[in-house]
């Protein structure tokens, strides 16, 4: 299979990568075009997940890429940032699934697991054997999940007992296994654990009446008297720095799915210009059309090469809190615009999913809260810049 950069990559930054990275993508492409984007409108509008994809994203090695025990083949932090880019041009929700088994779920195996867990876990995931979620959002605890957690581990000889509450969590009503974090209450310290989603005292309840990233199953998670041994506490999660060393790399991939979510929706546009007529000839032939079209273009352009550039530094090891805090703050809010102008184009046809437009700009509103807000990230990156922090 040739390589083909997409159009909306105006500038060829695809062209970068190396030749095992752009056949891999293209496969990727190809399965996501064949099997997943023909399915996603009637799964969106009916609220649920298509569990028949997990087996086909692991054949693809959508998942597992960066992990010396999983991944494939040698590849870049870049490369990776354009699979979560190709997976949320198609479906924000389907990438969110990978986002969250691939980034914060093996992410933290990857960061805080020992060896010995690492082995074990690592590939179970990359395969789709065990489907994993992310317990870190609290009912009353989002932005300030630093201080404010209120989820408790208590240490009873060679296990623990957690109580607590999650929100918000990703996978959550399908998955076999949580990463659950939580206040050590002997040291006041955040811990991770791995915790089978059969214990005694676990409860996932799906979350209702959502309008963004309708596929996704987000969970209310209660932990009562919940029972983990010390084998399935993560090794290296000992504070939430640990935590927050996780966040530091998928922040930089959400921002990638930010550029490829205003991506779909920018390539629906351009479809959509070129087939709609209207006063005798296509809509794509007049002045305001093509105004809204450059616009979202330049959006996406300058993105790409702000979220480019964090990613090589990832693999140069230069990259901290504060640039993919700025990449996630920027993206999103360009993502923000350019679903709206792509959607403004369509007029009334774009309030309807059989045009793509509409999952795309409600889509947007996830991404533009989740794993960091876009006023968080702004403080990281501000402190950076005054040496201030304006937290409170």
């Amino acid at each position: 299979m040739s390589f083909s950069p997409i159009p909306s990559d105006f500038y060829g930054f695809e062209n970068q990568l190396t030749d095992p990275e752009k056949a891999h993508l293209m496969r990727l492409r190809e399965y996501l075009e064949r099997d997943v984007k023909p399915i996603v409108n009637d799964y969106w509008n009916r609220d649920e997940f298509p569990t028949e994809i997990i087996k086909g994203l692991a054949d693809v090695q959508a998942v597992g890429l960066g992990w010396e025990e999983t991944r494939p083949f040698e590849n870049s932090a870049v490369f990776r940032g354009w699979v979560a880019l190709e997976m949320a041009r198609v479906d924000a929700s389907v990438g969110t699934y990978v986002g969250v088994q691939n980034g914060l779920v093996m992410g933290t195996v990857g960061v805080c697991g020992s060896a010995e867990q690492r082995a074990e876990w690592l590939p179970k995931f990359a395969s789709g054997e065990v489907v994993g979620a992310f317990g870190l959002t609290e009912p009353l605890s989002g932005s300030d999940s630093a201080q404010g957690l209120r989820t408790t581990a208590r240490r009873d000889g060679e296990q623990w007992v957690l109580n607590g509450a999650k929100r918000w969590i990703g996978n959550a009503t399908f998955n076999d296994v949580t990463i659950i974090w939580a206040k050590d209450v002997a040291d006041d310290q955040v811990k991770g654990f791995l915790v089978d989603t059969g214990s005694e005292g676990y409860a996932a309840t799906k979350i209702e009446n959502k309008q963004s990233l309708r596929i996704v199953q987000n969970a209310d998670i209660t932990l009562e008297n919940v029972v983990v041994p010390e084998t399935m506490r993560l090794q290296k999660a000992n504070s939430f720095k640990d935590t927050a060393s996780v966040l530091r790399l998928t922040r930089a991939d959400v921002a990638w799915a930010a550029v490829g979510n205003a991506i779909g929706a920018y390539e629906a546009a351009v479809r959509y210009a070129g087939d709609r007529e209207q006063f005798g000839r296509p809509i794509g032939g007049h002045q305001l059309v093509q105004d809204l079209l450059v616009k979202s273009l330049g959006n996406i352009t300058a993105s790409l090469a702000l979220v480019v550039q964090v990613s090589r530094m990832l693999d140069e090891g230069t990259q901290r809190d504060e640039h993919s805090a700025l990449a996630k703050a920027f993206t999103t809010a360009r993502m923000r615009e350019t679903v709206a102008w792509c959607r403004e184009l369509f007029g009334g046809n774009g309030i309807v999913t059989d045009y793509d437009v509409i999952r795309h700009f409600a889509d947007a509103e996830s991404l533009y809260s989740y794993e960091g807000t876009r006023e968080m990230n702004t403080l990281i990156v501000g402190r950076s810049i005054t040496g201030q922090a304006a937290f409170v």
